[in-house]
């Protein structure tokens, strides 16, 4: 049998897909730099909201939170909400000075390209807040409570409930400075744990409960977890001190 012939100019790979030409990428360096700037951006806004909104983190200036807080460490600290009241008795929080808290600040002078940068860092919510008009202290009462000191064993009380301060620096006394007040309406009472070394609540007050209370409007958030050195991280709880302590009327 003889073999079929091909028509002549009839090729062999006839059939065969063909490569197909793809346009060669445009934009090159520029193109790689503007999606680079876009997710930075897109990064920094979302920062910035989660700053303004949700958490942010502040840096411990002093020792008056010893020893669950000493020199150095950073927090997280929320902003939501869960209810009209946002805090309890034994939470942490930070707070802006309501006046008077603390002394003129004075800043290190990095040189204005540094500081631009850590200004900005700071606004948007990377670098963590070292703003020198906020506190970092512990919710001993809120509006409406009792807050004496102290009883017979030297312990605080809180509407007739003495309270077993295991936070307290240890060595030092719940107080050595005599009071009781009853904490104004939107108002709460708080103490640092170093209580030998806090100017709290104590200090500021008139012996009225008037002047050393903090609006809640004040309070930035809690404090939720310790997260720098690592060795320190650590997620804080409200302690069982405050479990028998009745609500007033």
């Amino acid at each position: 049998m003889s073999e079929p012939t091909r028509e002549r100019g009839s090729s062999s790979h006839e059939g065969t897909p063909q490569p197909v030409e793809r346009p060669a990428p445009t934009g090159g360096f520029w193109a790689g730099l503007r999606e680079i700037v876009m997710i930075a951006a897109t990064a920094l806004v979302i920062s910035f909201l989660i700053k303004t909104f949700v958490a942010q983190a502040f840096w411990i200036p002093s020792g008056s939170m010893e020893e669950t807080l000493v020199y150095g460490d950073r927090v997280m600290v929320s902003k939501v909400q869960a209810g009209p009241l946002a805090v309890d008795r034994g939470d942490v929080v930070v707070f802006e000075d309501p006046g008077g808290w603390l002394p003129p600040v004075q800043r290190v002078d990095r040189g204005p390209v540094v500081n631009a940068a850590l200004r900005t860092l700071e606004f948007v919510g990377v670098a963590p807040s070292s703003q020198g008009n906020h506190l970092i202290k512990r919710v001993i009462g809120l509006p409406g409570d009792t807050v004496e000191c102290c009883d017979d064993e030297g312990r605080l009380v809180v509407n007739g409930e003495p309270l077993d301060e295991d936070y307290v620096f240890p060595g030092d006394e719940p107080s050595t400075t005599d009071f009781s007040v009853t904490v104004p309406e939107d108002h709460i009472w708080l103490m640092g744990d170093h209580r030998s070394n806090s100017r709290d609540s104590r200090a500021n007050d008139d012996g009225t409960g008037q002047e050393g209370s903090v609006p809640l409007d004040a309070v930035v958030g809690q404090a939720v977890v310790l997260l720098y050195p690592f060795d320190h991280f650590d997620w804080f709880t409200v302690p069982d001190t405050f479990a028998d302590v009745p609500d007033t009327p």
